[in-house]
């Protein structure tokens, strides 16, 4: 399936990396810290559509009409070539804890390549993937950004789990830590 027909039938369109970054500077500079709930909201509004390309994509490229068909051995490379051929950027996806799976991009199209933001930024990304992930696993999923190009960082790092693993996660780390101190990780 070519990316032309797996957005057209999916009601996607194609935004340029550098409009959503200036978007979210526009909106950072007008709005302060409220943007990031702004974004996140937007990007969990488009998470359906989003996933019903993966469902079109994954009918086209692999064959399987549900994702529970696939190997979980397999997830991460197969939502890996999704979401690089979609555009996003590449994407490796580990577990790095029992209930928290990473999403690291070096190159992920929301970040803004400065370097200069004050804490990690691909707030519509967070949105997007929470609402993708719950539909994948058929549960609420929390998606939180770690790790920012945008903050001069060598990837984006996103963390997935429950909504209340995340939230413990959060406040360990309002308390000083870092989320691989939080998780119990050596070399997060």
């Amino acid at each position: 399936m070519n990316a032309s027909s797996l957005l057209v039938s999916n009601q996607c369109v194609v935004l340029g990396r550098r409009a959503l970054q200036q978007l979210r500077a526009s909106l950072e500079r007008d709005s302060g810290l409220q943007v990031a709930g702004y974004l996140q909201e937007a990007g969990f509004a488009g998470g359906e559509e989003m996933y019903g390309a993966f469902l079109t994509w994954l009918k086209g490229v692999y064959g399987l009409d549900n994702p529970a068909e696939l190997d979980a051995a397999h997830l991460g490379e197969v939502l890996s070539r999704f979401f690089s051929e979609s555009g996003w950027g590449t994407l490796q996806v580990t577990r790095i804890a029992p209930s928290v799976l990473a999403f690291d991009s070096p190159d992920w199209s929301e970040a803004d390549r400065s370097g200069t933001a004050q804490y990690p930024s691909c707030h519509l990304t967070s949105g997007l993937l929470s609402d993708f992930l719950g539909r994948l696993a058929d549960a609420v999923v929390g998606v939180m950004e770690v790790e920012c190009v945008s903050r001069g960082e060598s990837r984006c790092r996103f963390l997935a789990g429950a909504p209340d693993t995340l939230q413990n996660l959060y406040e360990r780390m309002s308390q000083g830590l870092s989320y691989g101190q939080a998780l119990g990780l050596d070399g997060a």
